[in-house]
């Protein structure tokens, strides 16, 4: 008798196959339950409502790394990564042309542990001169007042963040002039309708994108998927089944972004596209599994730790139930 599995995740191509029923991961009766992630972030972190969910990396390092009894474990399935030199975003006005002009300025950011602000500034400290406690931060909503962080942080030592009031929001305070520059995943209403008020930073992000991925080698890792440690517990053996049917429905995405005879897509280059990317990210570019992201992996958790996410450094392996680590070879 298969196991009734609920999972929260968002509509990707790469899981639309888990969504329509076309893939069934094997011993499982899945409800797939096609959430915005803000919302399956949060009712999965709060109230531990499905049994398995897609969750921002950040926030499960932060878990992991501060629960003194974890109930959340995770497997190596990695349904949302993306670049974020295009999510720094300055006044049109603004004297910042780079990131270290930033330098003594105010940032705004959705949350404190929020991936995609996470890895932004890692890699401006790293690779752009403006360090972490460079610049003092303000938490909130981007376009609705109230946001705050889904779990505690402790910052790390010289840096200094704190909730802007509840009745603004960050694109407001930005327009304003009230801070300098936002760190976020989406874009600002202003810019998204045409407003000329608000640019981003990079004036070329994709050339920037670029040139990190072709130094480094990494892809950014934005989501992870989630088990319950009850449900897991009950049922081992869900991890690695929900692991090959996550990589089953992706191979078939894979396949049809590979079809040219008849586009599937409304991009009229997407063949073309999807050769370039892989000319600079390799054929494999959105890999599953544990050794093919372990070095991206172990950037992030260094990222995590010195952010404050976490009291000590993770080590990867630390991050994915037994069962889903290795390869099976047959």
């Amino acid at each position: 008798m298969s196991a009734p599995i609920s999972l929260a995740c968002w509509d990707y191509d790469r899981t639309r196959a888990l969504a329509d029923g076309r893939i069934r991961p094997t011993g499982v009766d899945l409800t797939y339950l096609d959430l915005p992630v803000e919302e399956t972030f949060f009712r999965m972190l709060r109230h531990r409502e499905f049994d398995a969910a897609e969750m921002s990396l950040a926030s499960y390092v932060t878990h992991l790394g501060r629960a003194t009894s974890p109930d959340l474990v995770a497997i190596p399935v990695f349904p949302s990564r993306a670049f974020r030199h295009g999510g720094i975003y300055v006044r049109t006005n603004s004297p910042a042309r780079q990131p270290a002009d930033l330098a003594g300025g105010v940032v705004g950011v959705p949350e404190w542990q929020l991936t995609a602000v996470v890895w932004i500034r890692g890699i401006l400290a790293d690779r752009h001169g403006l360090p972490i406690d460079a610049v003092r931060y303000r938490t909130g909503g981007m376009h609705e007042p109230g946001r705050v962080e889904k779990q505690a942080v402790d910052l790390p030592p010289g840096v200094e963040a704190s909730p802007i009031p509840p009745d603004r929001t960050l694109v407001d305070m930005l327009t304003a002039g009230e801070i300098d520059a936002l760190y976020a995943p989406r874009t600002p209403r202003p810019m998204r309708e045409g407003d000329t008020t608000v640019r981003r930073l990079f004036t070329d992000p994709r050339a920037e994108e670029e040139r990190y991925a072709a130094e480094t080698g990494i892809f950014p890792i934005m989501h992870t998927v989630v088990l319950r440690q009850d449900v897991y517990r009950a049922r081992p053996w869900l991890a690695r089944s929900l692991l090959d049917g996550f990589t089953h429905a992706k191979e078939l995405a894979e396949d049809r972004m590979a079809e040219e005879a008849a586009n599937p897509y409304l991009l009229p280059w997407a063949a073309d596209e999807l050769r370039r990317t892989r000319a600079l990210l390799g054929r494999d570019h959105w890999a599953y599994g544990v050794d093919p992201n372990r070095a991206v992996l172990e950037v992030f958790l260094r990222y995590a730790h010195d952010q404050g996410l976490t009291p000590r450094q993770l080590a990867v392996d630390d991050l994915f139930v037994p069962e889903t680590r290795e390869s099976v070879i047959v």
